[in-house]
């Protein structure tokens, strides 16, 4: 898929998938929602939930290592401090020949410009935290994030999915 596809896609995804408030309550379901998907489809995952600064949700399923833990960090960071999800902000810079350190000034030893963190956003707030999965390709850790945050919001997900 071209990557001005992803991106528009993931433009209209971020406008899209906004909450009207956001609790831990959400942050729970929307945690246990992406590992009944994962659990379901025997992928080996983390999931992290947070609001900037505060964990509200995370979990490892087997087959996992630290070095995920180390991706949802860095992709989290780049999301929690662009404001966008970490696969558009990856594609943006590739279109671009550039990378994260070049264009923000961030290292690459604390920020991943890779797909699976998206921002949660509130209507008429803004973005509150993030929500990251990792351990597939990236393309697809970002797909699994869309498709329970479409369920948890309401949207067709076939609607708003990357399209192969």
């Amino acid at each position: 898929m071209p990557i001005a596809d992803d991106l528009a896609r993931i433009a209209l995804q971020e406008q899209q998938l906004q909450y009207a408030s956001f609790n831990e309550e959400d942050a729970w379901k929307l945690g246990s929602r992406l590992r009944q998907m994962a659990e379901s489809r025997k992928l080996a995952v983390v999931i992290d939930v947070r609001r900037v600064n505060q964990p509200l949700f995370y979990t490892a399923l087997p087959g996992t290592t630290p070095d995920n833990v180390e991706w949802v960090r860095r992709k989290s960071n780049v999301t929690l401090r662009l404001h966008r999800s970490s696969y558009a902000i990856g594609l943006e810079t590739e279109a671009k020949g550039t990378n994260l350190l070049d264009r923000y000034g961030f290292q690459a030893s604390d920020y991943a410009g890779h797909g699976g963190c998206f921002p949660l956003r509130v209507s008429n707030t803004g973005v509150v935290g993030a929500v990251t999965v990792s351990g597939l390709p990236q393309r697809e850790d970002h797909q699994l994030v869309i498709e329970a945050l479409c369920a948890e919001l309401g949207h067709d997900f076939a609607a708003l999915r990357l399209i192969e």
